[in-house]
Order: structure tokens, then sequence, then C-alpha cells
């Protein structure tokens, strides 16, 4: 199978890649590749591709490396959503929804005034008299 890729040629912290055709089986290093199509330069952001024998080559089968992909995609010669390619650091987990909480019986009665105070109060400490506070037991 065919492969559209990137090939990083150029010295030491002075990267520049050829775009090239070649078998998915060999390394983009060996060399031996089936055509090259285009260059591109990071650091100048000079970039040259023949796009018509990229989409022809797409056209016989041939797969666009997803750098590649991201790469015509920001340059506007080619169509379609971007993908990450740089693998995440953790995995990310859905959050499941949790289960609803169990509500307590409603009592017969309507609440007193009291414990209507109370619950009001809650959020108001000043508002309940000390009483009230030492009768509200933690819930377990």
């Amino acid at each position: 199978m065919l492969m559209i890729r990137l090939q990083r040629i150029g010295r030491t912290n002075d990267p520049s890649f050829r775009i090239v055709v070649l078998e998915k089986a060999r390394a983009a290093k060996t060399g031996r590749i089936t055509e090259q199509v285009g260059t591109y330069n990071p650091r100048t952001k000079a970039f040259a591709a023949d796009i018509e024998r990229i989409k022809a080559r797409k056209a016989h089968g041939a797969q666009i490396s997803p750098s590649l992909m991201n790469l015509l995609i920001e340059k506007g010669l080619m169509e379609g959503k971007k993908t990450n390619v740089l693998p995440k650091k953790t995995r990310q987990v859905k959050e499941e929804p949790a289960a609803p909480v169990a509500k307590a019986a409603p009592s017969a009665e309507a609440p007193s005034e009291a414990e209507v105070a109370a619950a009001a109060g809650a959020l108001h400490t000043d508002a309940v008299p000390a009483e009230e506070k030492k009768e509200e037991a933690p819930v377990a």
C-alpha cells in the first residue's frame, strides 16, 4: 500500500521535509521512494506541492499521513477536519452521570416554622439560635 508522507531531510536543528510517495512498509529514511511530490520548510514556512499528483495518488488508494493532511488543510489545499497527531499524556475518562440520590420520604405533616427557619438559617449560622444548632445531628 502506498503512503504519502513527510520525509525529513536537512541538518541537525535545521529540519526540512520532502513530500514523498512510498510503500508503507518501507522506512522513509531508506531513500527508496516512489515519487517526490513536494517540499516543506517549517522554519521559513516555504511550501511547494504538486496537489494534482497528490490527489491522483489518493484517488488510486494511497493514504495521506495525518501530519501531512493537517498541513494540507492548513494551507487550504484540502478540505476536512484536522486530527490530533500528538499522543495524549493521560487517558481521557468520560464522566458518567452520577446515580440520582434517593430522596427521603415526605412526612405526612407540613414542616413547622422552626424547621423552616432552621433550614433557611443553615446557610446563615447567625440567624439560627444556638439551641436549634445543637438539635441538628449530622446525617450519616
